[in-house]
């Protein structure tokens, strides 16, 4: 079987790896999955690789110009260059071309706008590379054409800033301006599609600055954050966080003051539930369950988590030690595995206690021995502290 780019070139298409793959290569990073860019329409893709037995996957995206090939157990999204003809600044209709410089002119940030042959030769209309060389984020064109295109560009634009940008504040003015003069457009984009972006903005570099330019330029109010968010919080719980890993929902939680900025964001983004759970989780814990004066640090949170009995609890403190910087504490905490409660009811009937109420309420008496103990006593000791009660 043919490798389909030799399918492409046998017919005179061609064609490209595309857009973020490319900008990944320059940076020598692998691509997590590479879109190829061809002068070749959907039909004539579809019929191309149909003769060549190549099995296509049917997704929506054949309207936008992408067929996607399963190859070698990969799959592969080739997109026909096309030129947005109108947009809503949600989604565009298209039409195709062979212009590569028109295709790279519709996308959205300068590093993602260009393409690599497989011949290694890098066609590059907007400075891309010079720009990823120097770490510098800018959209392609007109920053406010690009953002009336899809609002959604505006979180895009922090996205890679987070990403590839090194110094913290070096933003072209006329860029901020333009973000700040659309930032209402983000009221019409859906919950989901923002809370993808700022999921990554969350966990990527300059989160901080990041979301306070969300506030200065108006943006945060229109994607689910609240007004008057707790900035100097947040400014702490992102120095404490900085190489542990937190879930977004950590990091975000820390600019909120009580439960309705939670609900309030779930309105508006449509957050999981246990996103939901954690958020509020967090709120209501942050301050009162902190670590214990003495030789056992851990047991505060060790008692919630046993207390609690339930399932995912202890995600939950290993995301509330982050947040409060406790790396030494999470690392044991890690290291800890939750004890299972050495006596069951039935160890007690063969002892000849046998009404359930008194069932019940020894098990108890037996739970608050165990506890004391740091959950140390086994089956054996605890049966003897029975006979003792």
């Amino acid at each position: 079987l043919l490798s389909f780019p030799e399918l492409f070139e046998k017919k005179n298409y061609e064609l490209r790896i595309a857009g973020g793959a490319v900008r990944d290569l320059l940076s020598g990073m692998t691509p997590q999955d590479i879109d190829f860019a061809t002068t070749a329409t959907p039909e004539e893709m579809k019929e191309l690789f149909t003769s060549a037995g190549v099995r296509l996957i049917n997704n929506k995206g054949e309207k936008h110009g992408t067929i996607t090939a399963r190859l070698h157990e990969q799959n592969f999204e080739i997109t026909t260059l096309r030129i947005d003809v109108v947009t809503d600044g949600r989604h565009a209709e298209v039409e195709f071309t062979t212009d590569w410089e028109k295709d790279a002119e519709r996308r959205d940030l300068t590093v993602n706008s260009m393409f690599l042959g497989l011949d290694g030769m890098l066609y590059d209309f907007f400075n891309g590379y010079e720009d990823l060389k120097n770490k510098r984020i800018r959209f392609v064109g007109k920053a406010s054409e690009r953002i009336q295109e899809d609002y959604l560009r505006i979180l895009r634009y922090f996205r890679f800033y987070g990403r590839i940008a090194e110094k913290t504040d070096d933003h072209e003015p006329s860029t901020l301006q333009a973000i700040k003069e659309n930032a209402k457009g983000l009221a019409g984009i859906s919950g989901e599609r923002i809370w993808v972006e700022l999921k990554k903005i969350l966990l990527g570099n300059h989160v901080n600055h990041l979301v306070r330019l969300m506030y200065e330029l108006d943006i945060a109010q229109y994607i689910g954050l609240p007004l008057d968010g707790n900035l100097e919080e947040f400014d702490r719980v992102t120095k404490n966080i900085q190489n542990l890993c937190p879930k977004p929902m950590t990091v975000l939680t820390s600019l909120f003051k009580v439960k309705d900025d939670v609900t309030n964001l779930d309105l508006r983004l449509k957050i999981s539930k246990e996103e939901k759970n954690l958020g509020l989780f967090l709120l209501k814990h942050r301050q009162e369950l902190t670590k214990a004066m003495g030789p056992e640090p851990l047991r505060p949170y060790q008692d919630f988590i046993m207390d609690s009995r339930e399932a995912n609890m202890i995600s939950k403190i290993f995301e509330l030690l982050k947040y409060q910087g406790e790396e030494q504490l999470l690392k044991e905490m890690q290291e800890w595995t939750v004890p299972s409660f050495p006596v069951s009811g039935h160890d007690l009937r063969k002892m000849g206690v046998n009404s359930g109420k008194e069932i019940g309420a020894a098990l108890q008496q037996l739970r608050d021995e165990w506890k004391k103990s740091g959950y140390h006593m086994d089956k054996e000791e605890l049966l003897s502290c029975l006979k003792k009660l």
